[in-house]
């Protein structure tokens, strides 16, 4: 079980946001869409189910919000991007016994050997693993300024495709609760 906790805390969701400091959100009442923006990421998210999870999912955080959705005239548009990046990262040898101090029969001291006691012995790069990390990327764009107010980026660990389209919602979820408060 700890096995199994301590590999899904790996690959937890990670969110980051930023805006424009000062802007007062509340003045935006309606929204609208954009084309969403090509990743040239072409697997897992660039399929129709995908897509509709995410404008599902991003339609009804944004009515949370308050906000109205208007095909005419709307105050803010909203954008999305989907990227999948592939990524590697060093695999380290661990191999268990080493130099340390400890408390032994006889007292202090130190030495190589298998035990407890503190210190430790070495660990160094063995191979490469690779891996596929996927980002949803949602971008606010004001209207009357036609510029980007606010960005957020839902990030997370993909080891199966389809699982990570169906935890779309949840991504957008988080990405939407960045959001800033409406005054």
């Amino acid at each position: 079980m700890a096995v199994t906790l301590l590999f899904s805390a790996c690959r937890t969701n990670k969110f980051n946001t930023t805006k424009v400091m000062n802007k007062d959100f509340s003045q935006f009442r309606t929204y609208g869409w954009l084309e969403p923006i090509d990743s040239l990421s072409k697997d897992y998210f660039s399929n129709d189910i995908a897509r509709e999870n995410i404008m599902i999912a991003a339609n009804t955080e944004i009515e949370k919000l308050g906000l109205t959705y208007s095909k005419e005239n709307p105050d803010i548009l909203f954008r999305y991007i989907a990227i999948v990046n592939n990524k590697s990262r060093l695999i380290w040898s661990n191999p268990g016994w080493g130099g340390g101090w400890g408390m032994g029969p006889w007292g202090w001291g130190g030495g190589w050997g298998w035990g407890m006691g503190w210190g430790g012995g070495w660990s160094q790069p063995v191979g490469r693993e690779g891996y596929r990390y996927a980002h949803i990327i949602v971008e606010a764009v004001d209207r009357q300024a036609d510029a980007v107010v606010w960005q957020a980026r839902g990030s997370r660990e993909v080891r199966n495709p389809e699982r990570a389209i169906n935890r779309l919602p949840e991504i957008v979820h988080g990405i939407f609760k960045q959001y800033p408060a409406r005054r």
